[in-house]
């Protein structure tokens, strides 16, 4: 295999592209450069297994610590399952992809894409999309393809194409591009309440250096690609005409039943089961095995017919003016909105549209209940976090139960990623927050439910956001020209989903966009068809927030009683030490006596948290003592800790003393310091000096005269 290299400049640094040096064995295998980060994507078939109905694509993504020049954490001190990041990633590549093999292809085919070298500005994970592609593409794999990937930012109001990590930093937009020459099929956007029209000039000026990508590794394939090769066989013409003419009608008659999703799918069940009993009935037992495997093949590719059938009836009852469920091509479902629905917990809220319905929970915690996130850049925290589980009986079913699916992780992150934009700051809202979507009943677009629920939960926990946001999913079926009689399905329900070409998520407030996720089963999408959902997409939106509104107009007041209560303040970090104290002692000490949960930050910050009322009041009042700093001109009420001939030494502030000399204790000549204080009394003194060694003279005298001028101006 001779070695190949392609390279062009993207945003200002060099990305490359070799093959055949690398990983030979494989049907496809590539090495992708951008800056000093590089990713190795490879890609290998095998045959179909036996049985098997369905195209098993693998996708996986490794992002090996080496990289980066780290170790792993834990014990092992080896990569062990992937964390969220890579598996968002696998996602990212696989979306896209998928759609781009022939119909009926079942060969398995897996795709691997490792992270060897990090630089810690050039985000990996994009640069495993162009690899995966450029495998794919030069490999024999009957991959419809190449794409191309690119991430684009907007710092200062400038797009900015292939930010680095810096730049990611200031941007207000991080979106992820994949397309080809003939438009683009995954966009993965967060945003802070981008208005459409700019959205829109984001993703026209990414398609732009999509193409040139795609265009570099069109280049790679002339010099180093290999045949297609698909051997996929074409189904039996007697067997689909038999189909089309027995269960065509009653296929349509099940699917336009009158009721749910549950009724119309037992319907659809009833008339496929009929169908297969009366045309296809199974050998007598004394068939024979030759007679009984025939049949078991013939029966076997009858489903992937009827499959298709069911398509074409969905996508004709659909062009011909109607939906299964009778709606109108623009028309949401029923939607419902209830807050406050559980007791005890922070904050609760259910969203219900149509057969969907996501029941959303909110805690509020403290800085020891963030996100710890570790992987090849800087380990940081996170305040904010969003958890989604999809149960089997929310679509009526029994299935093997376990952790939470790469679709859990996905519709999670594309809900948080939704609300993140409109949470308060830290410094006006200290607490760490974290909400959980359970699904209790699905058929369609739970996501999209979970971004609605979340902001009924935030709202009804009392967390200040800047404004309520509310998504939708939009979904297409089109015609034969694209972008001219496509019709487009407001609030997609599961079958428009599976069936139709589209879902293309957005959510935000009125204001504008926070997250998008497009997933496509055509070819591509153009720009005119993406800025037709976008006004779709936020009429729809604008409506489901005012609905959101009348079940609750604003975040509430305040927070829960169940919840700890956190203020905040701050004193210069020379204080830390006193506050901790040797060993800890200190801070155990005034977290034992009030109740609260004290932490400490290197500049000083002191977040403290408690639950019940006071303790979180009595310890900051503890607290600002010790970090408090003696001002010149004050009066205090201080202690009398020793005495001396010339003068008393009175502690002002917890582990900060001066000394009232015995001629500032009182008018006139004192003869003995004992006769006007003791050790213990408490007494007033007002800091008339501090020295440039921070030694503080104090005034019992001043702080009278003080004191008697006030009451004399006061009556």
């Amino acid at each position: 295999m001779a070695f190949h290299r392609v390279e062009m400049e993207l945003g200002g640094r060099t990305l490359s592209i070799e093959t055949g040096k690398w990983a030979k064995q494989a049907d496809g295998a590539v090495f992708v450069q951008y800056g000093e980060t590089v990713v190795m994507g490879t890609v290998t078939r095998s045959s179909p297994r036996e049985g098997i109905d369905f195209f098993p694509l693998t996708v996986d993504y490794r992002e090996k610590v080496t990289a980066a020049g780290k170790f792993p954490g834990g014990f092992r001190k080896r990569e062990g399952a992937p964390n969220q990041k890579e598996i968002l990633t696998m996602r990212n590549i696989d979306r896209p992809i998928r759609p781009l093999f022939p119909k009926g292809f079942m060969d398995e085919v897996q795709i691997q894409c490792w992270v060897f070298a990090y630089d810690g500005q050039n985000e990996p994970d994009v640069l495993a999309g162009i690899a995966a592609s450029a495998a794919l593409a030069i490999s024999d794999v009957p991959f419809e393809g190449p794409v191309g990937n690119v991430r684009v930012g907007r710092v200062d109001d400038e797009l900015v194409i292939m930010p680095t990590t810096a730049q990611n930093a200031y941007s207000d937009l991080d979106m992820l591009l994949c397309g080809h020459k003939d438009g683009l099929n995954m966009i993965e956007v967060g945003a802070y309440e981008l208005p459409e029209d700019q959205m829109a000039e984001a993703i026209e000026f990414g398609y732009e250096q999509v193409k040139q990508v795609v265009g570099l590794i069109d280049e790679l394939v002339s010099k180093a690609g290999n045949e297609k090769v698909n051997d996929t066989p074409e189904p039996d013409a007697d067997l689909v005409k038999l189909v089309n003419d027995k269960l065509a009608g009653p296929l349509k008659a099940a699917k336009t039943t009158d009721g749910n999703k549950l009724e119309r799918q037992a319907a659809v069940s009833k008339a496929i089961k009929d169908f297969i009993e009366n045309e296809l009935p199974e050998p007598d037992e004394n068939a024979g095995v030759g007679v009984y495997n025939k049949w078991r093949d013939r029966r076997k590719q009858a489903k992937g017919i009827i499959h298709d059938l069911e398509e074409v009836i969905t996508r004709e009852i659909i062009r011909g003016g109607t939906r299964t469920d009778g709606r109108k091509m623009d028309e949401l479902r029923t939607i419902t909105c209830e807050v406050g629905v559980l007791p005890r917990v922070h904050g609760s809220g259910v969203f219900t549209r149509g057969e969907t319905q996501a029941l959303v929970t909110a805690t509020l915690g403290t800085g020891k209940d963030e996100q710890i996130v570790d992987g090849l850049g800087e380990e940081y925290a996170e305040k904010f976090y969003l958890h989604y589980n999809f149960p089997p009986f929310s679509v009526g079913e029994t299935k093997r139960i376990t952790g939470p699916s790469r679709r859990d992780i996905g519709h999670g992150k594309l809900a948080e990623r939704a609300l993140a934009p409109v949470l308060p700051d830290v410094a006006d809202f200290p607490y760490t927050v974290r909400l959980v979507s359970d699904i209790l009943e699905s058929n369609g677009s739970s996501s999209m439910a979970s971004a609605c629920g979340g902001t009924l939960a935030l709202m009804d926990a009392g967390v200040p956001i800047k404004a309520p946001v509310a998504g939708i999913s939009i979904g297409i079926i089109q015609g034969d020209t694209p972008g001219k009689d496509d019709v487009y399905l407001t609030d997609i329900q599961g079958e428009e989903d599976h069936f139709g070409d589209m879902d293309f998520k957005v959510t935000g407030t009125r204001e504008g966009i926070t997250a998008i996720q497009l997933d496509l089963k055509i070819r591509g999408l153009n720009l005119e068809q993406i800025k037709k959902t976008f006004e779709l997409a936020r009429k729809n939106r604008v409506e489901i927030i005012e609905m959101i509104e009348k079940a609750l107009p604003s975040h509430r007041e305040s927070i829960s009683q169940y919840a700890p209560r956190i203020l905040t303040t701050k004193i210069h970090p020379d204080k830390i030490g006193k506050l901790i104290g040797p060993g800890g002692k200190m801070i155990r000490a005034l977290e034992e006596k009030t109740g609260a949960k004290i932490e400490i930050e290197e500049d000083g910050t002191i977040y403290i948290s408690a639950v019940g009322a006071g303790k979180a009041e009595r310890a900051l009042e503890e607290v600002e003592k010790i970090g408090a700093e003696v001002k010149l001109g004050q009066i205090y009420t201080g202690t009398v800790t020793s005495i001396k001939d010339f003068g008393a030494f009175v502690e002002v502030i917890p582990g900060q003393d001066g000394l009232c000399h015995i001629s500032e204790l009182e008018d006139g000549f004192v003869q003995n310091v004992q006769d006007i204080v003791k050790v213990g009394d408490e007494v007033r003194v007002k800091v008339i000096n501090i020295d440039d060694q921070g030694r503080v003279k104090l005034s019992r005298r001043a702080a009278i005269e003080a004191e008697k001028s006030t009451e004399s101006v006061d009556a």
